[in-house]
């Protein structure tokens, strides 16, 4: 009888967004202890695993209806989580806290908890039960060995080069020296070495590879390999993540994501800048002529490249098998697109944004036909049009002559990637709005970032 009250009660949350009726009773003073420890653990490997923090916040919230935690309210930040229940009665709420010290992507840990939170709204999975199930999901293992994990960020490298028109052994060249910059930063994580640093590193070492074949006479393909082992390290991830939670409203979140990103391709910059000048100091003719321009035209091979750099994508996440295909569709779609808005005379930015809006949109539909998070859908779809070249472009500017058009170029590369994201986003809110409940506890009426404010 209790479940079916549970049930009929998490029904209304769902289909209509309304607080849940209050019990003829005050509720209970005792809070069970469990279902808060719950709550923060499935938010914590949530957040640690690279979902955004208005589905971390769903989840949890679905997680204390379900377990009939009362007077329930939960704060959810990028490095901390908190979880507060009011028993009433006079009685002391019950508070517990989190710190999130790792974050480490693993998308299918984010299908296996959504599977979790869902059965649990239902009623379908009691406490004891829901805590063995999160057991087995922190302790278990990537659907990939360790070495494909590894190996997966060459293989973006490598069909990162060949989308920019080079050949054979331009991609062995790159996925060479993305595969020795990541080794070597993870050498350095294990000595304590800053994230920051590593990247830098990584960076470095893929365009000292371009660096050394322009000076050995072939600078035709020096920026396709630069391009594919940047590409490999931009941070479409948290740039997808941080446009969310600003969306959605959740704008500490959103500034911290925003300072990672920035960080991020400040760490590759650096790294690109300190190479570049060094070789150009040398005497290494590195010339902007040399570098490649966008597609003007569909050709298999570069759609076969674009389906490839987003399915290594979605493996480096360690995102489900299953995702795969739709990873690989989602990455050739993106691309065709581009081309073909490119085409029309339509500036990168906003071909950029017209084709990852229609990728975000299918993505989204997708996800939620499949009741599957939408991460590792739309991460790898935005992969092919990261801005890799643009920034090696503006690197190779600023230190040859032309600071104010270098400037340009990392501007424009900057803007392509928000518009990535804004425009996955703006596919997730279309479909929101033709869809009656959301994956979480509250439906689309109760959703926080759709109450007007009018700007105030």
């Amino acid at each position: 009888m209790r479940a079916a009250e549970r049930l009929r009660r998490t029904w209304q949350v769902l289909m209509d967004g309304s607080p849940p009726e209050p019990p003829e009773e005050e509720p209970s003073e005792i809070v069970d202890p469990r279902a808060v420890d719950l709550v923060l653990r499935v938010g914590e490997l949530l957040l640690a695993s690279g979902e955004t923090t208005e589905r971390v916040n769903e989840a949890m919230l679905s997680l204390a209806v379900a377990y009939e935690l009362p007077r329930c309210e939960v704060q959810v930040t990028l490095t901390s989580l908190l979880v507060s229940a009011h028993p009433g009665k006079g009685a002391p709420p019950m508070t517990g806290t989190r710190a999130i010290r790792r974050r480490t992507p693993a998308y299918w840990r984010l299908t296996a908890l959504h599977q979790l939170v869902q059965d649990a709204s239902i009623g379908m999975l009691e406490l004891d039960e829901a805590h063995k199930r999160l057991r087995d999901i922190k302790t278990g293992r990537a659907p990939y060995p360790a070495w494909l994990l590894a190996v997966s960020l060459g293989l973006i490298a490598a069909s990162g080069s060949v989308l920019s028109g080079g050949g054979p052994l331009v991609a062995t060249t790159a996925f060479i020296a993305t595969l020795l910059g990541d080794r070597t930063a993870a050498a350095l994580a294990r000595r304590g070495i800053a994230e920051f640093f590593q990247l830098t590193v990584a960076a470095a070492i893929g365009a000292g590879a371009a660096a050394l074949v322009v000076a050995i006479g072939d600078p035709g393909h020096a920026s396709t390999i630069v391009t594919g082992a940047i590409l490999a390290l931009l941070p479409g991830r948290p740039l997808v993540a941080s446009i969310q939670d600003g969306i959605t409203g959740d704008l500490v979140s959103a500034g911290a994501r925003v300072l990672e990103v920035f960080f991020m391709i400040a760490a590759i910059v650096a790294g690109l800048g300190a190479v570049v000048y060094f070789a150009v100091s040398m005497g290494v003719p590195i010339d902007v002529k040399h570098l490649p321009t966008p597609a003007a035209e569909l050709r298999p091979v570069a759609v076969i490249a674009a389906a490839a750099i987003s399915v290594t994508f979605a493996v480096s996440l360690a995102a489900p098998k299953d995702v795969l295909v739709a990873a690989a569709l989602g990455g050739a779609l993106i691309w065709v697109l581009y081309v073909l808005v490119r085409g029309w005379n339509v500036p990168p930015v906003l071909a950029a944004a017209v084709a990852a809006t229609i990728v975000g949109t299918a993505a989204n539909w997708l996800a939620r036909r499949h009741q599957q998070p939408v991460m590792p859908y739309v991460v790898p779809a935005i992969g092919p049009l990261l801005p890799g070249t643009a920034l090696y472009r503006g690197m190779v500017e600023l230190n040859t002559g032309s600071p104010n058009t270098g400037v340009l170029s990392l501007i424009g590369a900057v803007s392509v990637a928000l518009a990535l994201g804004a425009g996955v986003n703006l596919g997730g809110e279309l479909v929101r709005a033709f869809q009656r409940v959301g994956l979480g506890a509250s439906g689309r009426w109760a959703r926080p970032a759709a109450r007007r404010t009018r700007g105030f």
